[in-house]
């Protein structure tokens, strides 16, 4: 009987461990923009463009000159203040079969959000994905695409310092609007109202996709410089032209 209760405990002992969080190189969050600005052309370009990326030579080679050579990475669409959904959740990448099982379903699930510019409740739904994930990640990153400013939900600046306060790093990826017309508030630019006021954190970068650089091409540049952690030593630092 002393056996069988002390077989008991040890087993009961074991249950109560708490799993190890796996290891990976970057926890990453792309938080795209699925909002009414965004028809549905638009969605399947930026889709694609990630999608394309996360498969090319480029971005998995930066995967496997990790210190672990994975990333697990989550695809989050926002809308207005109560319209966050996963798209593709937490999923680690390693190697061109696991990248394709990402893309894929990418590609493949519909779309959900609705609603206008809530990047501060898409911020705070990131860095709860991030929390929740189960993934030990070295760095922890929210990388925001859009094409306009935060309009709903509660101030930036307060969801932004609060990630920042956790040790997230907040990228961002302008997407420039037809003909050049300013995005962001106040005739200001895209690109410099989400370097002002969105990103921030060690290295922090914004990128643009426009007519003359594709979104996939700003895409795969984007990923492969928060991968190799190499988007700049300044807040608001953007890259220069690459083939």
């Amino acid at each position: 009987m002393r056996i069988l209760a002390g077989l008991s405990f040890l087993l009961i002992a074991l249950v109560s461990v708490p799993a190890r969080a796996e290891e990976v190189d970057l926890e990453l969050v792309l938080a795209a923009d699925g909002s009414g600005s965004i028809d549905d052309d638009e969605l399947t370009l930026q889709r694609e463009g990630w999608a394309s990326a996360l498969t090319s030579n480029d971005v998995l080679a930066a995967i496997g000159s990790g210190l672990i050579g994975a990333i697990a990475v989550a695809y989050v669409e926002w809308g207005g203040p109560q319209s966050q959904v996963t798209v593709v959740d937490w999923q680690v990448i390693r190697d061109p079969a696991t990248a394709e099982a990402f893309a894929h379903k990418l590609r493949t699930r519909p779309r959900g959000a609705y609603g206008y510019n809530s990047i501060s409740n898409a911020i705070d739904y990131s860095v709860r994905l991030v929390e929740e994930s189960g993934f030990s990640g070295m760095r922890k990153v929210i990388d925001v695409s859009g094409d306009g400013p935060n309009i709903g939900g509660r101030p930036l600046a307060e969801a932004r310092a609060e990630a920042l306060a956790k040790g997230f790093t907040i990228n961002a990826l302008a997407i420039r609007r037809p003909g050049g017309r300013p995005g962001g508030p106040g005739g200001m630019s895209l690109e410099t109202y989400y370097g002002e006021q969105l990103i921030g954190g060690p290295g922090a970068f914004v990128e643009i996709a426009d007519e003359t650089r594709p979104f996939a091409v700003a895409a795969r540049r984007k990923l492969v410089a928060e991968i190799a952690d190499s988007g700049g030593a300044t807040r608001h630092a953007t890259l220069q032209a690459v083939p």
